[in-house]
């Protein structure tokens, strides 16, 4: 059984490698275009434009460039060879960020954000945003009865940064805890339509390659905490 338990690791983990090669590529062309027609209409039109108008354009290329870099992170881990790029990120801008990208998924379920003051830290801005997203993500898909309250905290100490995402749903069956980061795997979820199974797989092993990672800290009837650590120094 052990050497078997390997051989399926490898095969799940180049099946991962081929999905996001394909799905990226395929991705990169029609944002390159979005972006490329929006900051031309913005060149052409932005005179013209009243405030909301000029503000969703705006927003219109700053999703694709956005696009852009997520699925350029994507293919860097595809090929075996991520390029990790360390710059400044403002956790406090980002996390407002991500939320404000989910407001559908936030209306819809009545979800609220809480959290304090967070650092500003060193390390992938790309990488840190997929991470992020898809705990946040699952913390608002799978909610209980009650609207869901997402918790984020960070700590820091002189190499590493850990933050902590908590929610208030249902909690994960226990027997289940050890196969959510399986690729493809995908949690049980009564009248709504699961999603591909792979948000905290890809979200792992790209930590993994900034030296990080992420664990399930606890999960029970009150709610899930994740927590994703991440080397890096103070600013």
């Amino acid at each position: 059984m052990s050497s078997e338990q390997p051989a399926a690791s490898n095969e799940n983990e180049e099946r991962i490698r081929r999905f996001l090669a394909i799905a990226s590529h395929d991705l990169q062309s029609p944002l390159r275009h979005i972006a490329m027609y929006a900051e031309i209409l913005l060149d052409d039109l932005a005179d013209r434009l009243d405030g909301d108008q000029l503000k969703s354009l705006q927003t219109i290329l700053h999703k694709a460039e956005t696009a852009q870099r997520l699925t350029k992170a994507l293919m860097g881990f595809a090929s075996s060879a991520p390029q990790v790029t360390a710059t400044e990120i403002d956790l406090d801008g980002l996390v407002r960020e991500i939320w404000v990208d989910m407001a559908s998924e936030v209306a819809a379920s009545g979800a609220t954000l809480q959290h304090d003051s967070l650092p500003t830290i060193i390390s992938d801005a790309a990488i840190v945003r997929i991470a992020l997203t898809n705990v946040i993500a699952n913390a608002l898909a799978y909610r209980s009865a009650s609207p869901p309250v997402v918790t984020i905290e960070a700590e820091q100490d002189s190499a590493d940064v850990t933050i902590r995402i908590s929610d208030n749903g249902p909690g994960i069956d226990p027997t289940h805890q050890d196969k959510i980061f399986d690729a493809f795997w995908k949690r049980p979820q009564d009248g709504r339509t699961a999603g591909p199974g792979l948000g905290l797989t890809a979200a792992r092993e790209m930590l993994r390659a900034l030296g990080g990672g992420i664990r399930l800290e606890r999960s029970d009837a009150g709610g899930s905490r994740f927590a994703i650590r991440l080397p890096s120094p103070r600013t």
